[in-house]
């Protein structure tokens, strides 16, 4: 599955082609997707991918793709930049504990764009 994941400004910051490793368009590797969860290559449980949103692990919205549901009131979207080559893939490090998932907010995350992925 692809996905585009939109920033709150409707700017494009990263994607995936396979629906479990993303991307940002410049080529570098940033996370992976397990069981709802988002983690860093690190192992770094960073927040929760549903109904088409990425939460934070407080619950509030950071990315969105195009079939979102529910959540605060989405920008219009800038168009996607070309993507570069793909950098190699880290290994990924052991999955940190899941937290509990929070409710969902309908606030926009304060931490949003790339800087999402470096917590």
């Amino acid at each position: 599955m692809e996905f585009t994941f939109y920033d709150k400004s409707g700017i494009p910051v990263a994607y995936t082609e396979d629906g479990e490793h993303i991307f940002l368009f410049t080529g570098e590797p940033v996370a992976f997707l397990s069981s709802e969860s988002v983690y860093s290559f690190s192992g770094k449980h960073l927040g929760w991918f549903r109904h088409g949103w990425i939460r934070d692990n407080l619950g509030e919205c950071v990315f969105f793709i195009n079939d979102t549901q529910g959540g605060p009131m989405k920008p219009m979207k800038s168009m996607k930049p070309m993507k570069s080559m793909k950098l190699m893939k880290p290994m990924k490090g052991m999955k940190e504990m899941r937290p509990m998932r929070p409710m969902n907010s309908s606030s926009w995350s304060r931490t949003s764009g790339k800087k999402f992925f470096n917590q």
